[in-house]
């Protein structure tokens, strides 16, 4: 198995809908990472889809790849591909949705553990637009690891 590591990950988001309205998120999780055949890995509980539920969360990034999967209070696989359209479910307890995902921006600066990933897209539910996203994620070195890493 491959080296874990403790990290902490903070996820800022922005969702702009056709009505101009601007919704973020902004949270922040203890997790895990690893590196595994030309991949960076972390795995974290995500509490920003319900306050009341995490959803296990694990970002797989490449050098010009995002995925995204969640598991849980709602099960999810999320490409991000600069250029790309994206199709996936969104599986909720009331029912999937289908989303198709483009992405226009997609900037990824990762290092051994630690990185950040910038992404913009533009989100269509059951093939209408949704909405015009943007994610920013980092990923540092839990503090106690720190040491461990140098």
């Amino acid at each position: 198995m491959a080296d874990m590591h403790r990290v902490i990950v903070k996820v800022k988001g922005s969702q702009q809908g056709p009505d101009g309205i601007r919704d973020t998120i902004d949270m922040q999780a203890e997790g895990r990472h690893y590196y595994k055949n030309g991949l960076h890995y972390v795995l974290y509980d995500d509490d920003s889809v319900d306050e009341k539920q995490t959803a296990a969360t694990v970002l797989k990034i490449g050098p010009d790849q995002l995925t995204l999967l969640r598991h849980g209070v709602v099960n999810q696989r999320q490409e991000f591909t600069l250029d790309h359209e994206s199709h996936s479910q969104y599986q909720t307890p009331f029912g999937a949705l289908e989303l198709a995902c483009y992405t226009h921006k997609l900037k990824i600066d990762y290092g051994t553990v630690s990185g950040t990933v910038d992404v913009g897209y533009d989100l269509s539910v059951q093939g209408a637009h949704q909405s015009e996203n943007t994610l920013h994620i980092e990923i540092a070195s839990a503090p106690e690891d720190i040491h461990r890493l140098n």
